[in-house]
């Protein structure tokens, strides 16, 4: 499988990413990552450098949140999973 080369812009500036993912998921990460700086440089007026960090740990926080939300969801239908089984056996003769 190839890289396929995508250009995108972020922050005004255009970068070319080059990854296995398709042109319209490296659009929409990017996007992401636009909206998350400029949200940001809205907020904080911080210069480009900061704002990129801060931007990553904002990003690496939403990930970490969503991980823990699929963790916990996960755990959730296991114990469901388990208590459907538990019934099945109560009913059967």
């Amino acid at each position: 499988m190839q890289k396929i080369r995508t250009t995108v812009k972020i922050a005004g500036k255009e970068y070319t990413i080059a990854s296995y993912d398709g042109e319209e998921y490296v659009q929409r990460v990017a996007t992401y990552v636009n909206r998350k700086m400029n949200d940001l440089s809205l907020a904080t007026r911080l210069p480009v450098g900061q704002l990129a960090v801060l931007t990553a740990v904002s990003a690496v926080d939403d990930m970490m949140k969503a991980r823990d939300e699929v963790g916990r969801l996960r755990a959730e239908l296991d114990e469901t999973r388990q208590e459907l089984e538990n019934l099945k056996k109560v009913r059967e003769p």
